[in-house]
């Protein structure tokens, strides 16, 4: 049976809103790499009483906890006093605490102000977890069922003090990590998805799950850490199947390159290759994406396919998209790219904008093997729209470069 552990943050500005806990979510991904069970998110303001009461209640019901915030010098950081009150045991000064504290204003020619003499008090008996980048040690300690990791709120903090958490976690417990297996597509649906995979039968203790973007959707599949590597790589290519060529990469196996749509598109692309690229309904999407790749060559953002035609010289009256978009990758190729990439859009300015209406999207690919060109509906907001043309547009560019346009 797994190890179960919690996240704790205390403060009164996550509880009201005012920063956004990012920790817990940091935290809550480094505890299940570990192979914890996290349970449970919990956030308390700045009140004694409910801090003593939330740390009885985790001391109780899991095995490790991890709590941030609550150990600066001022009077609404309570944390210290809280385990003090709930384990029953006294706060003491911890010299070499307190020496690292005066040491710290000391290296920046500054008086140490007298409240920060709090923060080397310390519950009796709690290991010491020194902070080389703050004034707020860290501390832990065995209450009840749970071994607590007490942490600095600041997020840089934080992220220092649990690297040593994170040795003592794994000498404390027995951990086998769960393996979570990513597959990433574009230009289908997580219910498309889902019902793609009606007939593939998940193993018991297999979790499936999804997570939507407008770039991008991630079909996750969470295998036990004792599952056989052989089985799992047998349930991936059933699922990589049963979604089709929309699968553009996979995360999480050994020997197996995955990544973001652009990574692939860099690893794919030949040594020396030159990339030209215009974009309608993106608008500079694709460029601000592309910019630090030094196989894009040039891009040309316009409004729509009558003003990409006069900045090419191109004619764009009565012609079909597919023609239009043909004429200007061929001007584009024209003045020195190896791959022209063309994105215009069928529709008015007002139905971009409306989020009840849709646009029609066409991509095409002008390479030296040939044309290739595909067509989307797209609907939702501007922002929306604006996004998916532009993943859509560079999906077409990673299914030629993985021969899946032919």
């Amino acid at each position: 049976m797994k190890a179960i552990a919690e996240v704790f943050s205390q403060g009164e500005e996550v509880v009201t809103g005012q920063v956004v806990d990012s920790n817990a979510a940091w935290l809550s991904q480094r505890l299940v790499e570990l192979g914890f069970s996290v349970t449970r998110h919990t956030a308390v303001g700045d009140k004694l009483d409910d801090l003593v009461a939330l740390v009885r209640e985790i001391a109780g019901r899991a095995d490790c906890c991890v709590c941030t915030g609550g150990l600066g010098p001022t009077v609404d950081d309570l944390t210290a006093e809280a385990v003090s009150i709930a384990a029953d045991l006294p706060l003491v000064l911890d010299e070499q605490a307190l020496s690292h504290i005066e040491r710290y204003y000391a290296n920046r020619r500054r008086v140490m102000p007298a409240a920060n003499r709090k923060q080397a008090y310390l519950p009796r008996g709690a290991v010491r977890i020194d902070n080389p980048v703050g004034t707020a040690p860290g501390f832990a300690l065995q209450i009840g069922r749970c071994w607590f990791a007490f942490l600095p709120g600041v997020p840089m903090e934080m992220k220092t003090l649990f690297a040593d958490v994170g040795w003592q976690l794994e000498q404390r417990f027995r951990l086998l990590p769960d393996r979570l297996v990513m597959l990433r597509s574009v230009g289908i649906g997580e219910s498309a998805i889902q019902q793609a995979l009606s007939e593939v039968n998940l193993p018991a203790g297999v979790q499936l799950g999804f997570r939507a973007a407008p770039d991008e959707v991630q079909t996750k599949l969470l295998f036990p850490g004792d599952f056989p590597f052989a089985d799992v790589l047998v349930l991936v290519e059933s699922v990589r199947m049963a979604i089709g060529d929309c699968v553009f990469a996979i995360d999480g196996l050994e020997g197996v390159a995955g990544g973001d749509l652009l990574t692939v598109i860099d690893r794919a692309l030949p040594a020396d290759s030159r990339v030209a690229i215009l974009e309608t309904a993106s608008g500079g999407r694709l460029a601000a994406e592309c910019q630090s790749y030094a196989w894009l060559d040039s891009t040309l953002v316009c409004r729509d396919a009558a003003q990409a035609g006069r900045q090419l010289e191109v004619s764009t009256e009565n012609e079909p998209l597919e023609l239009v978009a043909q004429r200007l990758a061929e001007s584009l190729q024209a003045r020195g790219a190896d791959l022209a990439l063309v994105q215009l859009y069928r529709g008015s300015l007002d139905d971009y904008r409306n989020r009840d209406a849709a646009i029609v999207l066409y991509n095409g690919l002008l390479s030296p093997a040939g044309w290739y060109g595909k067509q989307h509906t797209l609907a939702g907001t501007a922002t929306t729209k604006q996004t998916q043309s532009a993943w859509l547009t560079l999906d077409l560019l990673r299914r030629y470069l993985q021969q899946l346009c032919l």
